[in-house]
C-alpha cells in the first residue's frame, strides 16, 4: 500500500480535495488533520492566541457537523488535544492512530502509519503552523490518481511514501 500525504494552506482546498477523492472512489482511505478552533471559530496557536480565521473544518463546537462536510469522513472523526500542538480535529484512519498515540503526538502517529520520521516531524510542524494535512492510503494503481487530485486542488506539497 502507498501513502500519499498532501499539505494545504487552505482548509477549503483541503476539503475540496477530500470530497473529490471520495467521489473518485477513495473513501475509507482518506485522512484529514487540522488545528482545532476555539468556541468562536478562531484557530489557536500553541500559546493559546487566536488566529482569527474562523475556518469551518475545525470549529471545535461543531466538529461532527463541519467534518461531515467532507462527505462522509466524519466516521471516526474527533477533536483531540495533542501535547505540543494543542487542539486538533482529525477524520479517517489517522483519527484512530492519533487516539492511540496521543503521547507521541501527530509525528508519532504518522510514523506508526509508515511515514518516515523526518517527514512526520515536518508534517507535525505544518499542522502547528495552521496548515491542513490530507493523507490517502491506497494501492499502487490508484496512487497516481490520488496525487493528481491533491495537486489539482492546490496542495502546497504532495509526497508519495
Amino acid at each position: 500500500m502507498k501513502k500519499i500525504v498532501a499539505v494545504f494552506t487552505s482548509r477549503n482546498r483541503a476539503e475540496n480535495a477530500a470530497e473529490e477523492l471520495r467521489q473518485a472512489g477513495f473513501d475509507k482511505e482518506i485522512s484529514v488533520v487540522t488545528k482545532g478552533n476555539d468556541n468562536d471559530g478562531n484557530r489557536r496557536n500553541d500559546n493559546g492566541m487566536t488566529m482569527g480565521t474562523g475556518d469551518s473544518i475545525a470549529d471545535g463546537t461543531t466538529t461532527g457537523a463541519s467534518l461531515g462536510a467532507l462527505g462522509g469522513l466524519a466516521l471516526g472523526a474527533g477533536a483531540l488535544a495533542i501535547p505540543g500542538i494543542g487542539p486538533l480535529v482529525a477524520a479517517g484512519p489517522i483519527a484512530a492512530a492519533l487516539t492511540g498515540a496521543a503521547a507521541g503526538g501527530l509525528g508519532g502517529a504518522l510514523i506508526d502509519m509508515g511515514i518516515p520520521e523526518a517527514d512526520s516531524k515536518r508534517y507535525e510542524e505544518d499542522i502547528k503552523q495552521g496548515k491542513t494535512l490530507v493523507a490517502v492510503e491506497c494501492s499502487d494503481d490508484k496512487s497516481k490518481k490520488a496525487q493528481e487530485i491533491l495537486r489539482q486542488n492546490g496542495a502546497d506539497s504532495v509526497k508519495l511514501h
